[in-house]
């Protein structure tokens, strides 16, 4: 039978989601929770890959099991994960189910905050820094104009097409903070970091929103600004079909 997990986490203390050699990963704690609990070997397969220090309000996992699930499944895995990682819901799909190419949708936010928080320093990008919100909301929307984003990805990454359909993208301000939200069918490694890094120089008056045209039709990554730090950066939703997640089963 195969299973979706849907699982938070704050990503500070991680090198990145994806299981990698001599690295502290989000799927590493999570195949061994439930390999734990299970007794036998388990390999999950994520939805989406947050890089280093990225943080997660929702993300997807998928695995198959032959045996019945614990009876205490989600009550167990979650007490022998690290704090700061949660299995949230346990979903019994179709065995084709994949919850990488089944997704229709990832959600992003990106937070800046304003004057100085202790309490924002792991989940936020002090930015105390004149900006002109206009000017970025204008990027924004020029953003949706483009399907090509090759600009924002970074380097060596192996990729078929460099093409997303962004479906929504803006800025919100509220009293301490100024947030980006973007929704679009696939990201690209880095990109929501190089989006905002780059509009962010729009914003400063350090660069024109032609020159922020010409850097997405340059279709060159020394062109964008990737220099935002991680840890501003949440996923907040994966979207599937609707009636794929139906069988709450923990």
């Amino acid at each position: 039978m195969r299973y979706f997990i849907e699982v938070a986490y704050k990503g500070a203390a991680f090198g990145g989601f994806q299981i990698q050699d001599n690295v502290n990963t989000v799927q590493a704690a999570i195949d061994h929770a439930i390999s734990t609990l299970m007794r036998t070997a388990v390999v999950t397969t994520g939805s989406s890959r947050t890089d280093a220090g990225v943080h997660a309000l929702q993300n997807f996992l998928h695995f198959d099991m032959e045996q019945d699930l614990h009876p205490q499944f989600l009550y167990k895995v979650n007490a022998i994960l690290p704090p700061d990682v949660v299995v949230r819901h346990v979903y019994r799909v179709p065995d084709e189910a994949h919850s990488r190419f089944a997704a229709l949708s990832r959600s992003y936010e990106y937070t800046l905050y304003l004057h100085k928080d202790p309490f924002l320093q792991d989940r936020g990008y002090f930015f105390p820094y004149r900006l002109d919100v206009g000017l970025l909301q204008e990027a924004a929307g020029v953003l949706m104009e483009y399907e090509n984003f090759m600009t924002f990805s970074k380097r060596n990454t192996q990729v078929k097409t460099y093409n997303c359909n962004i479906m929504s993208s803006a800025w919100t301000v509220g009293e301490d903070r100024i947030m980006y939200n973007v929704t679009a069918n696939r990201f690209l490694r880095g990109m929501v970091r190089g989006m905002v890094g780059t509009m962010l120089r729009v914003g400063r008056g350090k660069l024109s929103m032609q020159g922020f045209r010409e850097a997405i039709e340059s279709r060159n990554c020394v062109n964008a600004d990737f220099a935002v730090p991680p840890q501003g950066l949440f996923l907040m939703r994966v979207n599937y079909p609707e009636g794929l997640l139906n069988d709450r089963v923990q």
